[in-house]
């Protein structure tokens, strides 16, 4: 089973950014890391400089990087961007738009979570032209995985493991209207929230969190407790989305479940550590609503996290 670490959503300092992926390079058990701004690509221009270092230092630590297209492409300048992007043949290219997939003219890719890949005959298209790799959608359940995994069993199937769950892209952009200001003028205020703007419900509930044009879910998805049942299901990797805590850590966990090193249990105790506040959820995969946390003996440590996570939207509030 690969580890694959996605590509950072968040508006990070260019130097928190750089040091992010340095450290993957040097520490982090993963085999794949996709690389490059997905989410908004006003963001682009503050980590450009530090792309190449970033690259040749995961390169040189033997990890895999792939390269990310753009989520949504709307602009002439985002066209231009992305048939750029899908004519390095260097490094392999992520589409999460299909705009850039006709840029690809077939060449040997990879297929991104943004992409609505639902069914063996999408992901059979796709491996047509070129997919060798599909990161499957998060709301997918197990059945689904399992059809689509053994219909393309030259295809390394990947799902979403941890982060939180990228739900939507939108051409306007929350943060700047949140704060009054116009896209074209945002001022970046996106850089304020770097694990994503908490959004609640009238009652106070945590429910969604705003990421500039992007909305994600409050909860983090944690599919540690399912990786044996991912395993039989045909699933050749796990993929992680970085979130505000030490992904290192989280990487390692991950690994040591898979080499036999720590229990399930151990396992999600160790990330509720690493990661506290948040709600862990794994109800997609079983065909459930995606805020549900169907693992064992969790139950308790879900309700609360719900407490403490509430607590922080109300404070956030005053």
């Amino acid at each position: 089973m690969q580890l694959t670490l996605g590509p950072v959503l968040y508006n990070w300092q260019p130097e928190q950014w750089r040091d992010f992926y340095f450290r993957i390079a040097e520490e982090a058990p993963v085999d794949v890391v996709v690389v490059g701004e997905v989410v908004c690509s006003k963001r682009s221009p503050f980590f450009e400089a530090h792309m190449p270092a970033v690259i040749e230092r995961l390169a040189a630590c033997g990890k895999q990087v792939v390269l990310g297209s753009l989520i949504l492409v709307s602009l002439p300048r985002e066209r231009r961007q992305t048939a750029e992007l899908a004519a390095n043949t260097d490094f392999m290219v992520e589409v999460n738009d299909l705009t850039c997939l006709g840029s690809l003219m077939d060449r040997p890719h990879a297929i991104g979570p943004f992409v609505n890949v639902y069914n063996e005959a999408t992901a059979t298209y796709f491996a047509s032209r070129g997919a060798q790799r599909i990161c499957l959608p998060p709301e997918l359940p197990m059945d689904s995985i399992q059809t689509i995994a053994a219909a393309l069993p030259d295809v390394t199937m990947e799902v979403f493991a941890f982060g939180r769950v990228p739900l939507a892209i939108s051409a306007r952009c929350y943060h700047a209207r949140l704060h009054k200001l116009s896209k074209d003028n945002c001022q970046f205020v996106c850089e304020r929230d770097p694990d994503g703007l908490p959004v609640a419900t009238l009652d106070g509930e945590p429910f969604l969190a705003m990421n500039g044009v992007q909305t994600l879910s409050h909860a983090c998805v944690n599919l540690l407790g399912d990786v044996d049942d991912l395993a039989k299901a045909g699933v050749r990797a796990l993929r992680f989305s970085p979130q505000q805590c030490d992904m290192v850590a989280v990487a390692k966990v991950f690994r040591d479940l898979l080499d036999g090193r720590r229990s399930q249990e151990d396992g999600m105790g160790e990330l509720a550590r690493i990661y506290p506040h948040i709600p862990f959820v794994n109800g997609f995969i079983h065909g459930q609503p995606g805020a549900v946390l169907t693992t064992k003996g969790t139950e308790e440590n879900l309700r609360q996290r719900k407490a403490q996570a509430g607590t922080m939207v109300h404070e956030a509030g005053q």
